[in-house]
Parts: C-alpha cells; structure tokens; sequence
C-alpha cells in the first residue's frame, strides 16, 4: 500500500540534511538522485530502510559546488542553462526559499523554468515534484532547502525542446504517443537527440495532435492520463531506451504532485510543456520494434513491487516503481506489470 506522504519518524528530513552536502549531479553529467529515491521509498512505506540505501549510494555523489559569482535579478537569463553556474544558482535559491515563502518562490520561477523541462532529461523537473510533494505533507527546513536545491538544478541545466506546437488535436495519450515519428539518428545521448527534433519529419505536426484538456480543471486528469499512457508504454517500448524512457512516466507524475502547490492559471501551459518533453523522449528514445521477449511477472501485491525495487536498489527501478503503483492505484492495469519490466530490463545494469 502506497504511503499517503506523512513521515513521522523524520528519516526524510535526515536524507535531505546528508544529501545537502552533495552536489546535484555527479560523475560529469549524472543525475544525483539521492533526494528523488529517498522520498520515494517514503511514499512507498519503505521509510525505515532510506538511510540504509543512502550509505551505499552517497558513495558515488560529488561535494555541493561552490559559488563564483552572485546572480541578480537583471542578469539571471544569462546564467540560465548553464551548469558552469551550479553553485550560484543553488546559493540563489537558497537565498530565495529562507527570505520569502516556498509557494512564492515556486509560483514565481515555475513559468520561467517550465519551458526548459527537459533539462536533464527531466531530472530537475521530477527532483522538483518530489520535494513539493513532501512540503505538502509536512513544512520543514530541510524539505524548504531541499526545494531550493532542486529549483537551482533546474535552472542551471535548463533545456528546452524546440520545434513543438500547441496540443489541439483529438487523440488521447497514449495514440498521441504511439504515433509519434523517430529522430533520424538514433545514436547518441539526449543533447544528440533531440538537437534532430525541429527537422525530423511529422514532430512539430505530431506535437499538435494530442486532444488538449477543455479547462485548468482537466489538468490533474490529463497528466495522469499522460503518465499512464508512458507507463503502459514501457511494457512495450521500454527495452529502446530502459533508463531514459523511464522519464517518459516519471515527469508527468512529479508535474501532478506540484498542482496544487501553484495557481490554477499555470496549469494548462503544465500540461503542454510535459507533453512536449515526454514526445520528445520517446521521439528520441523508443525503438521501432516492440518488446517480443519474455516478461518477468508481475509481484502479487504493491507491497511486494516495493520491496523487489528496494531489493533491486537501483534509484531508477524505486522511482518508477513507485509512479507505476500510483497509476495502478488510479486504475491502469498494468501498473506492477509495467514495475516488473523496468526491474527485468534495468535490474541488472
């Protein structure tokens, strides 16, 4: 059973205090997902066991990057998306989040972010959904700090997708996904990739297809829409690309977890980026053919699917296994199914 985010024992505050020390990424370009995973292993009942799963990763991580140069308000589109400024951006909003409240600071910076949420193959945005989920549940120091470091990651990898249209179709989700085109060159990493989007033929037309939600009000239901849509996917198509097209399911979902967190008049421009990013993985990621291998079976029970991901330890395999539990929890079918692929296809990696 999927744990409704209260952390009484306070071993997530504690996470946050030991990965604070750290950078947000490591190892050159890779994603630092202490933070993401150890609220994670919350939500999926697995509290006890986050800061044994911490002595073995934070092995890996990098020291917190030092500032060089303090970033003001009327040069801050200079230093955007660029991860030479690491340690400015996250004094800023660290800054930002002690002298004005979190809500205002997320309300302020979300529509100037959203547009490059595909920094990090998503990472910065789903690091951000992860944090805002735990403020809701509980106001704390650490998860404030925790806000700011995430939005600083965010700003420093900033990345957006270019060649999209508006959604303004009539397809649902998962068709808007499934009849996506593929970039020419599928070699390379995510800059290689999706640096192919504006001129691979039938993107920008295929990004107009999806049927946009009527109102604000549709928003939560069309991003978990989206979400299901990538995890059900995955079943299929995850064998392209395993870790990155986790992120296909992840975003959305961390999107999902910040809407109420911000005022209604963002929500729809939510939506839209996070389709974008989403067809822009899969564009970039997903193999011509689907997955005609064996599967592994599913576990019996969510609680089972949350102790294999933590067996497993792999950061990707909890995160995902987590969102995969939420869908199936909202009603989709093949969310432990989907849960046990990602373990089969990323498991032993």
């Amino acid at each position: 059973m999927l744990n409704p985010g209260l952390d009484r024992s306070g071993v997530l505050d504690e996470a946050y205090e030991r990965l604070h020390r750290t950078g947000p990424e490591f190892a050159g370009f890779l994603a630092n997902h202490g933070p993401m995973a150890s609220e994670a292993m919350v939500q999926l009942g697995l509290g006890e066991h986050v800061h044994g799963w911490l002595d073995v990763y934070i092995g890996k991580l990098e020291e917190r990057p030092e500032g060089t140069s303090r970033i003001t308000p009327d040069q801050f589109a200079d230093a955007l998306g660029d991860p030479r400024r690491f340690g400015d951006w996250l004094d800023y909003f660290q800054n930002q989040v002690t002298e004005h409240d979190w809500r205002d600071v997320l309300a302020q910076w979300w529509p100037i972010l959203l547009p490059g949420s595909l920094a990090s193959a998503t990472h910065c945005l789903i690091r951000v959904g992860h944090s805002v989920r735990s403020l809701r549940a509980v106001e704390t120091p650490p998860r404030v700090a925790e806000l700011g470091q995430a939005l600083g990651y965010w700003a420093a990898r900033y990345q957006p997708v270019a060649g999209t249209a508006s959604p303004a179709g009539r397809l649902t989700a998962a068709r808007a996904l499934e009849v996506l085109p593929r970039v020419p060159d599928q070699s390379g990493g995510v800059a290689a990739r999706v640096s192919q989007l504006a001129d691979t033929p039938g993107w920008t037309q295929a990004t107009a297809a999806l049927q946009p939600p009527a109102s604000a009000e549709d928003v939560p239901a069309a991003l978990a829409a989206l979400t299901d849509a990538a995890v059900e996917r995955y079943l299929s198509h995850g064998h392209g690309e395993a870790i990155l097209l986790v992120h296909a399911a992840t975003a959305p979902n961390a999107a999902m977890l910040t809407l109420d967190a911000l005022p209604r008049h963002l929500w729809l421009q939510t939506h839209t980026a996070l389709w974008h990013v989403c067809a822009a993985l899969t564009v970039g990621f997903a193999p011509a053919e689907r997955w005609s291998g064996h599967r592994a079976r599913p576990a019996d029970s969510a609680e089972e699917a949350g102790q294999q991901a933590l067996d497993n330890g792999d950061e990707h395999v909890i995160k995902f296994t987590e969102t995969a539990l939420r869908a199936e929890a909202r009603g989709l079918a093949a969310g432990r199914a989907a849960a046990a692929h990602a373990l089969q296809l990323i498991g032993d990696d």
